[in-house]
């Protein structure tokens, strides 16, 4: 990649960075010409560049407006970030060795800055000289918010600390950062090191042609005869769902539910790793004089204590768990009665619950699968957000990009562009499991205009195979509605300042709104009548197919609740214990939040916490429980279309005036209450969650 370095040159901050800003051309990065070397040259001379030149802003102090001063300091995090996002995202998307190393280094490089820029004292009482000043009344909504957020991260950051304690601090938060690349790359390597291959076909029975069509390409790719099924996610949920032969099930049922723990091999066991991230984060907490690090999380979120948390999950599961017991007893009633398993496990699980629901529904996601191409299910998803958001969505060209599968497209309303995003579909060997959204460039003002936000919006659905595009599954679906939600709130903001513009700023547990309320749309009749159509006929899903999956939506919402609240509670209770000694304390702590909320108990050697990357290398510590909490936020906001009318204009200008537009410039919970007159109410979440009537 070409980053066009240059030499710092003397004078006036802003002036320096307006000649020296990297990658102002072109304006989407050249992923076409990357080379890793160039990269870490890049990240190193960058950050040099930035540490001389907020040096001079805060010798400069305030001899010229606030307001200049603050967009100073906004252009050089800029610099940085625009810098940093495409090595980041092709880290996720096409990992390879020497890109690996190369992010290894730069990240312990942006760790390093990011602490000492956390703990730079004249930085700090810049800002507080900032929000003492008289002009400080006459700034935006936005500028008052990330000056108020910049202090508190300041203090967040150690600022008040001795020095020999903002030293620990530092290598403490360094440490971390080491760990959860570590992790994050164990998790991919243990998912890409194990499959099994299969000669006999007989072996394949139940697996759908795709399915089956998939795990040869994998086997030729490996140089093997026959087949291999991987632990992509496709892949894997293929052979849990459909596979007939239990033993393949079960085979890989073990690989899945061991990866990057002690079952594998030694250099991919994760678990030192769990236990010193928690180690540090908890030394970091009392660093900062919280209790533990579930405190210190909260911090930066709408929840206002560790008891509403707790009391908030806890009597999610008091509600749902019958229900979900009931499924449950249900489900080993009919696996022993019609598929002769008198022991239900794990891995029999997902096996017996389609084919019951083929039983009580007629309804197969197979059956559902070719009504739902990914370029019909986006289509329909952009005509959506037209009908809502008065928004359009179209594909640009020349674009360079990593990978012939990754497309550009941009956002306009009447005419007059708004966003661009990338959009990358499809599992591969190289690239992290999951899906999500992550900025490429955010939404600010410049001395030459607005710099327009652009997203990464990535998936790992299973690619076309020859003349068969990409087929999917309805949860597919729902997972790209809900990146696209994501997507929204980043490229839909009218905010222009940068600290809290788009998803910065907005507390974790209010970030999962925007996504969760875009998936109610998949369900509406009207809607699945533009995302459907049949990949060879084109023949939108038949009323009879529509029907029984409206029938079958709250199938076994009862267990997938509690099994997002056992998450949730694991991952909050164990971040408020005082100290983690050995790995079995972890796997004591899910033992018992299993034992309080969950009516599935997986098998003693599942070793799920290995492989919780959400928590452990995704942002997500002590804030799993934000998706639950922010679905409650989303049904409820959906509510009101419910109430209005689903593509009521007046309601989505509402939402995007009050929600999507505004990012993080305001308190999450006025702008809620700004949108729906009121404070959020649970009972819109039990009702769409089947768990009340």
């Amino acid at each position: 990649m070409v980053f066009y370095l240059v030499t710092p040159t003397s004078g006036n901050p802003m002036t320096q960075l307006a000649t020296n800003s990297l990658l102002l051309d072109p304006y989407f990065p050249p992923f076409n010409e990357f080379t890793p070397a160039q990269a870490q040259a890049a990240v190193v001379t960058v950050i040099a560049q930035n540490r001389e030149a907020i040096d001079a802003v805060v010798a400069a102090g305030l001899n010229r407006p606030a307001v200049e001063v603050l967009r100073e300091l906004e252009a050089i995090d800029d610099r940085l970030s625009r810098l940093w996002s495409p090595i980041g995202h092709l880290n996720a998307v096409q990992n390879s060795e020497a890109l690996r190393k190369v992010y290894e280094a730069s990240l312990a490089e942006l760790t390093q800055y990011g602490s000492d820029m956390g703990q730079h004292q004249g930085l700090y009482e810049l800002y507080s000289q900032i929000q003492a000043s008289p002009e400080f009344s006459d700034f935006s909504q936005a500028q008052k918010r990330a000056v108020e957020l910049a202090l508190r991260d300041f203090t967040l950051a150690g600022i008040a600390l001795a020095p020999e304690q903002q030293a620990q601090f530092k290598a403490i938060k360094k440490r971390l950062s080491e760990l959860s690349n570590q992790f994050s790359n164990n998790v991919l390597d243990a998912t890409q090191g194990w499959h099994l291959h299969v000669t006999d076909e007989k072996q394949l029975a139940g697996l759908p042609g795709n399915a089956k069509a998939q795990a040869r390409q994998a086997a030729e790719r490996k140089g093997l005869d026959g087949w291999a099924i991987t632990l992509d996610f496709p892949a894997y949920l293929a052979a849990m769902t459909f596979a007939d032969d239990r033993s393949v099930r079960e085979a890989v049922y073990r690989a899945y539910a061991t990866r990057a723990s002690e079952f594998g091999p030694r250099e991919r066991d994760n678990s030192a790793h769990i236990v010193e991230l928690l180690q540090l984060r908890s030394a970091l907490a009392t660093l900062l004089g919280y209790e533990n690090y579930a405190e210190l999380s909260l911090a930066k979120k709408m929840a206002d204590s560790s008891a509403r948390v707790t009391d908030f999950l806890e009597d999610l599961a008091e509600k749902s768990k019958p229900v979900a017991h009931q499924e449950w007893q249900h489900l080993q009633a009919f696996a022993q009665q019609y598929l002769h398993i008198d022991n239900l496990c794990a891995w029999d699980v997902s096996y017996a619950a389609e084919k019951l629901k083929q039983r009580d529904y007629e309804l197969s996601q197979e059956e559902l699968k070719p009504y739902f191409p990914a370029q019909k299910v986006l289509t329909g998803l952009y005509s959506v957000v037209e009908k809502l958001f008065n928004v359009h969505v179209e594909k640009c060209a020349n674009i360079a990009v990593w990978h012939p599968d990754a497309e550009v497209f941009e956002i306009k309303r009447q005419g007059k562009t708004l966003a661009y995003f990338y959009l990358d579909l499809y599992a591969r060997s190289d690239k992290r499991g999951g899906a999500w959204m992550d900025d490429c460039r955010v939404r600010r003002a410049t001395e030459n205009g607005i710099q327009l936000p652009i997203a990464y919006l990535t998936c790992n659905f299973t690619p076309p195979l020859g003349d068969t595009p990409s087929l999917l599954s309805f949860d597919e679906v729902t997972t790209l509605f809900h990146e696209f939600g994501h997507g929204l709130h980043h490229m839909l903001t009218e905010i222009d300042v940068a600290a809290v513009s788009g998803i910065n700023g907005v507390p974790w547990d209010a970030v999962e709104l925007p996504s969760q309320f875009l998936e109610n749309w998949c369900w509406e009749p009207e809607v699945i009548g533009l995302i459907s159509g049949h990949y060879q006929t084109g023949t939108a899903l038949p009323r009879q197919l529509l029907d029984k999956m409206l029938k079958a939506k709250h199938f076994h919402t009862g267990m997938f609740m509690v099994r997002q609240l056992e998450f949730a509670l694991f991952d909050f209770r164990l971040h408020q214990l005082e100290k983690v000694e050995n790995i079995a304390e972890v796997q004591a702590c899910l033992d018992q939040v299993r034992e309080q909320v969950s009516v599935v108990i997986p098998p003693d050697f599942n070793r799920f916490q290995h492989s919780f990357s959400h928590i452990f290398s995704g942002g997500y510590g002590a804030g799993y429980y934000s998706y639950k909490w922010a679905e409650v936020l989303s049904a409820d906001a959906f509510s009101k279309f419910e109430e209005e009318g689903i593509f009521n204009q007046s309601t989505g200008q509402a939402f995007l005036r009050n929600i999507l537009s505004q990012g993080g410039s305001r308190d999450a919970l006025a702008l809620f209450k700004a949108y729906r007159g009121r404070e959020p109410q649970v009972e819109a979440l039990l009702r769409h969650s089947g768990i009340r009537a």
